[in-house]
């Protein structure tokens, strides 16, 4: 049987900075983990955690310490499902984020923080050239040659950008951008949501050696709407999905200029192979191409992380630090090399898998875990039941859904409390949500509470909807407070809210004052200019 350790402040701080394999993962929910964590924590929700630890923390042996806020005893709920699955080093830090809070360390507030961190260095170390909403403005006015590229995802792009940007994600840029600029003297200008991503892809294409002018957008599409500027919604503006072939010679000239330049290291599909049977270390492959790339074909085991997402969002993908990270790209070796060489400022152990997707290489498939197998209800036969009062529903999808449309008189709830929430609930409990997964988890906890007759809402609140059934919203049920599933103020900046814009943007440029020396360590940047 697994033992359970606690672990000190102290005692992880060093760990996190031995050089050795550990996974620290924030059990919280996401709300709750973006108002305050420890540096290099790795978001994984009590509420979906046995189907995200598979893929974040493959190997069964590694050190895991599980954090919550040291008061709710997620940690060690946690900790007995980790054990369940076969995890076999488990320590809890001890008083959780408060422990670590009064013995001295700091708390980030955020996501994504280790990655946001590096962007601001990035800026700083680089000097990287930036414009501001007004200065591209007056390019536009005087008809200067310039391109606009945004360098989010094409989904972030397609609901809100610059007017007139069009959408290459960072990864893309250094392999797609000859195909698209054709001359030398054309300004190019990178955009995103905020700073990270401008920074991040206009500093790529210098890294890259492009002969262009480069520059990030100073504070993207919030700088723009702060600056009493219209943005643009649905645009189709996209990356040539084919490059021109005469241009791929003198990118891939450029990529091993580059890569040399940051000492990334190729490995060969036999050295990857063996590294895969190794017990003692993980290892992921990480195909950074397209979406579309990635579905016409991959390495069997690999998982899709598009490569300036990767940069960005390393802990989307990666749960265990200091772990080999072996990137793919479709074997033009371009994309690759790059993301591997902001990887390995970010302090990460990154290698560029010679010959890429096109290779004999393969790994084991995730473990899937097994889950409760809940009886499936209909949108007619659950309305028969709410009318005749035979039945209690709780809705376990996200909590802003749930106030924008729900079933009249079911109850939100969440993994970590619907135990308690059910308590004394009129039998069958209906579970609600989109992700069936989700529900069959926070059905775990109903059956550990004695609650045995419990049944799924078959497809969710589309089916109900796509049923004519009627629905409830409520703006402000769950209260603020209860809703630990959802961070306001990084998501509210998307749907217009200033206060929270700034707010956000204050956020961003303030991350580097809370960095301490040794964790500073870890990134591996020029000295600052």
């Amino acid at each position: 049987m697994t033992q359970v350790r606690a672990i000190t402040p102290a005692a992880l701080q060093s760990a996190l900075h031995d050089g050795n394999e550990i996974a620290l993962l924030d059990v919280r929910e996401d709300g709750q983990f973006g108002e305050n964590h420890l540096l290099f924590a790795t978001p994984l929700p009590y509420s979906r955690l046995e189907p995200g630890i598979v893929t974040l923390v493959p190997r069964k042996t590694v050190r895991i310490v599980l954090c919550d806020d040291g008061q709710s005893g997620i940690a060690q709920r946690a900790a007995k499902r980790l054990a369940a699955l076969g995890y076999t080093d488990l320590a809890i830090l001890d008083g959780g984020t408060r422990g670590w809070k009064n013995a001295g360390y700091v708390l980030f507030k955020g996501v994504n923080v280790p990655s946001k961190l590096f962007g601001e260095l990035v800026e700083h170390a680089y000097d990287t050239p930036r414009i501001t909403a007004q200065d591209l403005v007056k390019m536009k006015e005087t008809g200067e040659d310039y391109a606009l590229f945004d360098g989010r995802p094409v989904h972030e792009h397609h609901k809100i950008t610059i007017p007139g940007s069009t959408s290459c994600p960072n990864a893309e840029l250094p392999y797609r951008i000859a195909s698209m600029v054709s001359n030398p003297k054309t300004k190019i200008v990178i955009n995103c949501a905020g700073r990270t991503r401008s920074i991040l892809g206009a500093q790529t294409l210098i890294n890259f050696g492009v002969p262009n002018p480069v520059y990030a957008l100073e504070n993207g599409t919030q700088g723009w709407y702060l600056s009493d500027l219209q943005l643009e919604h649905g645009s189709q503006l996209q990356y040539p999905h084919a490059i021109d072939p005469a241009t791929l010679p003198a990118q891939q000239q450029a990529a091993k200029t580059l890569a040399a330049r940051f000492k990334v290291p190729t490995v060969t599909p036999a050295e990857v192979a063996a590294w895969l049977k190794e017990s003692g270390r993980t290892t992921y492959l990480c195909d950074v191409r397209t979406p579309e790339e990635f579905a016409a074909g991959t390495i069997p085991g690999a998982q899709h992380t598009p490569g300036g997402q990767l940069i960005q969002a390393t802990d989307q993908w990666v749960g265990v630090r200091n772990a080999r990270i072996v990137l793919i790209d479709g074997g033009e070796q371009v994309r690759a090399p790059v993301v591997a060489s902001w990887l390995l400022q970010l302090g990460c152990k990154a290698f560029v898998l010679e010959g890429g997707a096109t290779v004999a290489l393969a790994a084991a498939p995730a473990e899937k875990p097994a889950l409760p197998d809940l009886p499936p209800i209909a949108a007619a036969d659950l309305l028969k039941l709410i009318n005749a009062k035979a039945c209690t529903v709780f809705d376990v999808g996200p909590s802003m859904d749930y106030r924008k449309a729900h079933i009249p008189g079911s109850h939100w709830s969440i993994r970590s409390r619907i135990a308690k929430d059910a308590a004394g609930a009129k039998s069958p409990v209906v579970l609600v949500a989109d992700d069936a997964n989700v529900a069959r988890l926070a059905a775990t906890e109903l059956i550990d509470a004695g609650i045995t007759d419990i049944r799924l809402l078959h497809g969710g609140m589309k089916a109900w909807t796509a049923a004519g059934h009627p629905t409830a919203s409520s703006a402000d049920i769950p209260a603020d407070t209860e809703c630990i599933d959802y961070l306001f103020f990084v998501h509210d900046r998307h749907a217009g809210n200033r206060e929270a814009m700034k707010q956000y943007l204050a956020w961003e440029t303030g991350l580097m004052a809370q960095l301490g020396e040794q964790d500073k360590s870890v990134f591996h940047l020029p000295e600052t200019h």
